[in-house]
């Protein structure tokens, strides 16, 4: 039936010699993402007419059989602008992985194969330590530090990016025609490492349906905010956005805040804080920051930090109470590293002088274009270096994070 349902697309597209047809059912955008279980790990992928759902695939090194076959959906999304552009994101889950084997694949169907890409299956349990490259705010005219991302990527230098929200500047633009050039642009990282993501305030347009619709999260909330387990640490993705744009709703604030409160519980007993005794978060607008540009951080009383409607849902109390022990933001175009830091009173053991217009609470700020690599080494060691793509990939910051309580 699914040769019948499809079979006309083909036939149309030989028959008029439209190439611009053929394209339409050609797999595109393709990019992985975490579950959460070791064992699988999803593709995900766009084409402009129906087509069916396959992944096919084969262990590495060996032949190059695809002799593995995935089977999954996709769903029609319909951008919010006056052209109505459809889409089909497909979603494929391969599952019953063995724990670090590379695998090759391909996606797509019989009407149009993409490219063979590879990734590693990941590591199971909490004895590892998973490599991390972080970033934000990257778009799609000025991605400065993809090519080195791309490089890094294919010396096998990590096993997840973390995109902390903000992406093409901006996903809907030119009836997300520009979310189309940069899903394209990030495919050389994001089919090779699971691409993890939070949305940011440059998501918003139509209810952030472009975000929603073409990433795949773990979770129920269409990637709005989820958790996983990665090696020694627990990771926490959430939208500092559900704080701005109450017109989509203020329960949604109030259900990510129940959510939080459930999932540092759950993460804070004994059994699991042994095994993962590293919380991190990731949201996209930061509780603190020293920029002077006229945004929220610019206030003491940032929203994120202390909550709206007279001071509910505010995020460091719960951040606080919980033991969280790194806090990763973007937003703000530049880099800054703070000391330990809990309502403006922080350890400032070491701190030189600063300009006037520095915060005893900042300890570091770089204005490169760059990234962050995160080694989360052990249970009592993580290990973060600031690359500076201006500087041709110099480390411009470089410390360790030790746990030796609390």
């Amino acid at each position: 039936m699914l040769v019948l349902e499809y079979l006309p697309v083909l036939l149309v597209a030989v028959s008029l010699g439209q190439s611009a047809v053929l394209d339409k059912v050609q797999p595109e955008q393709v990019h992985l993402s975490y579950t959460g279980d070791p064992l699988s790990m999803t593709v995900t992928w766009t084409t402009f007419a129906p087509t069916p759902s396959v992944v096919k695939y084969s262990t590495v090194p060996g032949p190059l059989l695809f002799n593995i076959s995935a089977y999954g959906n996709a769903t029609q999304f319909v951008d919010g602008g006056f052209m109505k552009r459809k889409m089909f994101i497909h979603r494929v889950t391969l599952k019953n992985l063995t724990p670090t084997q590379r695998y090759v694949y391909h996606c797509g169907s019989d009407f149009g194969w993409s490219p063979q890409f590879y990734f590693r299956a990941m590591q199971t349990g909490s004895s590892w330590g998973p490599r991390l490259a972080v970033f934000g705010d990257m778009g799609n005219e000025n991605a400065q530090s993809l090519p080195r991302l791309q490089k890094e990527t294919q010396m096998d230098m990590y096993d997840v990016i973390l995109h902390v929200g903000d992406f093409a500047y901006d996903l809907d633009k030119d009836n997300a025609q520009i979310g189309d050039k940069f899903m394209r642009q990030v495919e050389s990282v994001a089919a090779y490492l699971p691409y993890m993501t939070c949305p940011g305030n440059h998501e918003e347009a139509y209810n952030f349906s472009n975000y929603r619709n073409r990433f795949s999260m773990p979770g129920t909330t269409e990637g709005l905010w989820y958790s996983w387990n990665l090696g020694p640490a627990h990771i926490i993705s959430l939208s500092t956005e559900v704080y701005f744009f109450i017109n989509y709703g203020k329960e949604l604030l109030a259900e990510q805040y129940r959510w939080l409160q459930k999932d540092l519980e759950e993460a804070n007993k004994p059994s699991n804080r042994l095994e993962r005794p590293w919380i991190i978060t990731m949201g996209h607008r930061p509780m603190y920051c020293s920029n002077f540009d006229k945004d929220d951080c610019l206030q003491h009383d940032t929203v994120v930090r202390t909550g709206i409607f007279g001071g509910q849902y505010g995020l460091e109390d719960l951040f606080y109470k919980y033991g969280v022990d790194l806090e990763i933001w973007a937003h703000e175009h530049s880099y800054e590293r703070l000391w330990p830091v809990y309502n403006y009173t922080g350890c400032n053991e070491r701190l030189d002088p600063f300009f006037p217009l520095h915060r005893e609470w900042s300890a570091l700020r770089i204005e490169d274009y760059g990234y962050t690599r995160i080694h989360i080494a052990n249970k009592t060691h993580i290990h973060l270096q600031q690359v500076s793509d201006d500087q041709n990939g110099e480390i411009v910051d470089d410390f360790w994070l030790i746990k030796d309580k609390r």
